[in-house]
This record gives structure tokens, sequence and C-alpha cells, in this order.
């Protein structure tokens, strides 16, 4: 997208939030009353961030930029920590959706001779109807079997023949596990691929996923806020997710200031071309950096790096920030343990501790205690590494974590219930 393309296209989103009295004021503030205000993009860095807590002040309706009528689907998030965030979506908006998540699909070689297993979560969160409208329009057959129900879609998987799954990274491995545990082989499944997101996972993570399904396993990224899964997906030739033309990324300090290309930051995101909620310069609290280019591919715009952490994932442990994806990172690279684990954070007087349960192998459960402790020991001096922090490393009996059938939970923080 050339720079007068961007501009033309930022106008056109200027000019839809303007029909919300809220963007109307706020934009105001620093004099853009119209869409020609937007001369350059110096003019569209003044507007002021999006936060989350702007779309609950205005909850339910109040962004929405079309009437009512117009307005033919709502999404919203689970309201966990207050007030859901409400989306809403014209006829044309997911038209548009349904042809973003077609194009990144298409990216990784999905076709209309696919069998698209979807068990990411239907109802109001947006994974399991995104990737379902991108599947059909693609021409592919989709089978919403949502999450959940974990026999049902190994049956599913294996007679229906299903040649690509879609689900939560964390999901993908407790499948693999349940797989293996009823017996049944990889020859038996047509699995190639899998469109896994919702959740920051690592590389070491994408390991054992690739090695556990034999498929090929790729990232895929989005928020309900700005349109739901598809506004950036990996391909299979470069590195990197791509974001779809639909969106302007941007990616800022923590002080809220830009930061040079390939500088690690918070996402902030415009969407373009959106009506009923379209969204200016919205904080994602995602930490990633961004790049502009040409992929081997051939995908020409911004690639973004798989999301490390989410800022509101951070622990502050004795001063220290903590992240449970640089735990995983830890974990994963030593053997005899499988990929579950749990963080436990406690505060005794006025000092914080941190715990790790580990869950052990099967083969390593029968160990000796001698080899059990110098794998403990081994655990913690590589978290220590990565964290500067040291921390208690629990190792405790195959399946005695808890499996999620969507986002895996990674943490306990204990000092939430003593304040």
């Amino acid at each position: 997208m050339s720079h007068e393309e961007l501009l033309k296209g930022l106008r056109k989103t200027v000019e839809q939030v303007l029909k919300a009295p809220y963007y109307k004021k706020k934009l105001a503030q620093v004099d853009i009353h119209y869409p020609h205000d937007i001369k350059k993009l110096d003019d569209f860095w003044k507007i002021p961030l999006t936060e989350k807590e702007d779309l609950r002040q205005n909850y339910p309706f109040g962004l929405f930029a079309e009437p009512m009528e117009k307005i033919v689907r709502v999404h919203a998030s689970s309201g966990t920590t207050g007030k859901p965030t409400v989306v809403g979506y014209t006829r044309d908006d997911i038209k548009l959706w349904a042809k973003i998540v077609a194009n990144g699909l298409r990216r990784i070689g999905v076709t209309s001779n696919d069998v698209v297993q979807v068990a990411y979560g239907y109802g109001l969160f947006t994974g399991g109807m995104g990737l379902h409208y991108g599947c059909e329009e693609l021409g592919a057959l989709a089978i919403p079997i949502s999450g959940g129900n974990t026999q049902r879609q190994l049956m599913i998987m294996r007679d229906f023949g299903s040649t690509v799954l879609c689900c939560t990274p964390s999901y993908a491995l407790y499948l693999a596990e349940s797989l293996e545990e009823a017996g049944i082989s990889r020859d038996e499944l047509k699995l190639r691929v899998g469109v896994f997101g919702a959740e920051p996972w690592t590389d070491q993570m994408r390991d054992e996923i690739e090695a556990r399904l034999g498929i090929r396993a790729v990232d895929i990224y989005g928020l309900s806020e700005i349109m739901g899964p598809g506004v950036s997906m990996e391909c299979l030739k470069g590195e990197g997710l791509h974001i779809d033309e639909h969106f302007y990324p941007e990616i800022l300090d923590k002080d809220g200031n830009p930061v040079p290309e390939g500088t690690d930051g918070e996402l902030v995101l415009t969407s373009i071309d959106k009506k009923g909620f379209p969204v200016l310069r919205y904080r994602t609290k995602d930490l990633t950096s961004i790049s502009y280019g040409q992929c081997v591919c051939g995908h020409h715009g911004w690639t973004m790096k798989r999301v490390s952490a989410r800022v509101d994932d951070m622990l502050i442990i004795r001063g220290v920030n903590v992240f449970p994806s640089q735990v995983e990172e830890a974990i994963l690279t030593v053997g005899g343990i499988e990929p579950h684990y749990l963080i436990i954070v406690d505060r005794e007087g006025n000092l914080d501790s941190m715990e790790v349960l580990v869950e052990l192998s099967a083969d390593s459960f029968t160990d000796e205690i001698r080899q059990l402790e110098e794998l403990q020991e081994s655990l913690e001096e590589k978290i220590e590494d990565i964290l500067g922090l040291t921390v208690k490393v629990r190792l405790v009996e195959p399946k005695s974590i808890t499996r999620s059938e969507g986002k895996a939970k990674r943490v306990i923080d204990k000092r939430q219930e003593k304040l």
C-alpha cells in the first residue's frame, strides 16, 4: 500500500468513526473535525489512543458507527474483569472479515479440497465464527465442532478426514496427548497443518505440537475489538505474521511514543474499511515488533513477530517483570517433562514467592529420587537464567495439572486474595 493509499484509508476510517459521538468529541480535542484534516501521518498520530476502558465506558453500543438496523451481528469479550467489550458488524464487515481470513488460509495452502476442523469456541467469542466464515469464503469444508468434547474431536478428526486443525496451541497439545492415550496413530489421520492462536506461545511449543501431531503449525492473530482472527497470520515460507492491508499497525513504547521499525513494543492497530465498529489507534496490550517489505511468499506490506507476551499477563515478582511465556520457554528446553505447567505466586510477609509446578512425563515419573532432584535443579537454573529470579520448581505427577479445552490457565496469583 502506497503512502497516499494509506492516508486515503485512514481518512475513510476517521470519516466513519466521526459518526460515533464519543469519537467526534475525542477528535475535536486535537482539532480533527473532518477527514481532510488528516493531511499527513503526523496528523493521524495526534489522535489519542483508544483503550479497552473506552469500550467499557461506552457499553454496550456507544461506539457503533452505524445505526442498529445495519448491525447484523455482535461479538463480545467474556467480561471477567468488568463489563464486556461489545463489537458490532454490518453485512459488509462480515464479508470483509471472511475475505481477510480466506486470504490468510490461502497463503498456507488451504483450498476448497480441505476439511477444516474449527475447534475454537463459537458464540460471542470471535474465534470460531471468524475461521468458519473464512473457510466457507475459500470453499473449504468447515466442521463447526467448537471447543471441548475431546473424544468426539478425535473421532471426527479421524472419521471425517480433517486436514486442517484450528484451535488454541494449548488445546492442540491436549489433543495430541489424547490421541496417544486413545491409541490413534498419526497414520490414521490426514492432518497436515494447524492454525493456532488466541494465546501467546513459544517456538518450543510449536516444535512440540509439530512433532506430536506431525503437522505444520502456523500462528494466527486477531482480537475482537479490531475484527477477530485474521488480522495477521503466518505463511509457510517466510518469518512472522503478515498483517492484512485492512489494518494499520504502530509499535509504541511504554510511554506511548513510536519506536523504530524492528523494535519491540506494544502493538497499536487501526481498522480500515470497517463500518459497524471502526477503531482508531487501539492499544492491543500485545508485545511484538513490525517490519515492512516483501516476503518470499509474495505478501507485500507489514509483518509482525509472533506476540511474545501480553502486557496484562505480566507479573511483577520482587521487582522483576515476569511473563508466563518466559517460564514456558525454559521448561520446554529440558527433557523428561510434559509441556504443562502452573505458576503460583504468593506473598509471605512482605516478600513475593513464585513456585512453578511442572508435570513429569510418564517415563521420568519412575526415575530415582536423585535423578528427579537433578531434573528439578536443572529447571530452576534454566528459569533463573531467563528471568534473573530465583524460583521454586515442584515436579508433579503426569496428568495432575488441569487441561484446558480453550485458553490455558497458567497463573494463580494468591497475592490478590490478601489485598
